[in-house]
């Protein structure tokens, strides 16, 4: 899977060594980290999703958890590829 060069670690590999690296880090560094990446309003906005979420099924927080640490995973995939998109026509402008 993959295109071969990339394979050195798995997606799984990635995501341990960024909790790991998370979990051990000053939390005004955290904070500061959240802001500079996500923004204050993406911040806002899964703080609300989460709220929503628990509140209609506590039963269901495990699976809940999971669902979200996925979202912010494809969002970052969709952002990628969307900015991605935009970069690649910007080069060919630039090169012309």
């Amino acid at each position: 899977m993959g295109d071969g060069h990339m394979d050195v670690k798995t997606k799984k590999d990635l995501a341990v060594d960024f909790i790991n690296a998370i979990r051990t880090m000053d939390p005004a560094a955290l904070n500061a980290l959240i802001v500079k990446e996500a923004g204050e309003d993406l911040a806002q906005f899964f703080l609300n999703y989460s709220a929503n979420l628990i509140s209609k099924d506590p039963s269901r927080v495990l699976e809940n958890t999971s669902s979200l640490m996925l979202m912010g995973y494809l969002i970052r995939t969709y952002e990628e590829k969307n900015g991605q998109a935009a970069k690649g026509l910007f080069q060919s402008y630039a090169y012309a």
